[in-house]
């Protein structure tokens, strides 16, 4: 009970202190961008590169060193855990507009903003799995576990962890724009990292990735939970500019 009525106390704080977003959204730019997400999460649907038959044997000595150094076999359980501590994980961002739980322009950039992001996120990861064969770390350590017959050629890039990582990355940029006085600050960074480096750890250790599988997808989720904050930011209008083209949309990024 004392927990739940600290965290009350906490977003009531919150709440009174912060009223207005610092993001917002416009809608020229985000037809684009959401033009833009729809397009890159589509994509994947029309690229298949699988091979033809499950290899006999594997040879571990293909595998450059960095990657060899980390080889785990199967371990369900860690791949159980990491999977749902994903889906948890992409709640996390609502905690920076919980103090503008007033303004619905808030609501609708964030709601706008988060899913151009998933959506860009999701479809870069899956757009490199299906393009690129890449066989998970447990077919070099006893074959195909029961359960991933259509899944064991999808190891680059780890998409786990890019989902993390755009969490983790999404919530500790918004925050800082958004409460830039908050003692709260480091907690919630160290925090979401934190989490999305514990699902990192658990996708090489329950044998579904090797350590660049995780870096890439890592790199992904980054980069996505930043950009598309930073291009919804109130001051951000002067820095964008998005322009038709005669064979497309041309658009200027000053950092």
């Amino acid at each position: 009970m004392k927990k739940y009525l600290f965290v009350f106390c906490f977003c009531l704080a919150t709440y009174s202190l912060y009223p207005q977003s610092v993001f917002t959204f416009d809608l020229k730019k985000d037809i684009i961008i959401g033009g833009l997400s729809l397009g890159v999460f589509a994509s994947p649907f029309f690229v298949e590169n699988k091979p033809s038959q499950i290899p006999d044997s594997l040879n571990k000595n293909d595998i450059n060193d960095f990657d060899r150094s980390l080889m785990f076999s199967y371990n369900k359980s860690l791949d159980t855990i990491s999977d749902y501590g994903v889906y948890g994980m992409l709640v996390l961002p609502i905690v920076s507009v919980i103090g503008n739980g007033n303004d619905i322009n808030a609501w609708l950039t964030y709601g706008i903003m988060y899913t151009e992001a998933f959506l860009l996120t999701f479809g870069t990861k899956d757009l490199l799995k299906n393009a690129i064969i890449r066989y998970r770390p447990y077919m070099y350590e006893g074959g195909v576990p029961a359960g991933q017959e259509n899944d064991y050629h999808n190891s680059f890039p780890s998409g786990s962890t890019s989902l993390a990582f755009l969490s983790a990355t999404f919530l500790s940029a918004t925050f800082l724009q958004e409460y830039p006085d908050s003692n709260w600050k480091l907690p919630v960074i160290i925090g979401g990292y934190s989490l999305a480096t514990a699902v990192s750890a658990m996708r090489i250790t329950s044998g579904a990735h090797f350590i660049t599988d995780v870096l890439a997808g890592a790199a992904i989720g980054s980069f996505y939970g930043w950009i598309i904050p930073f291009l919804h930011k109130n001051n951000s209008k002067n820095n964008v500019t998005v322009n038709v083209a005669p064979y497309g949309f041309l658009v200027s990024l000053k950092l």
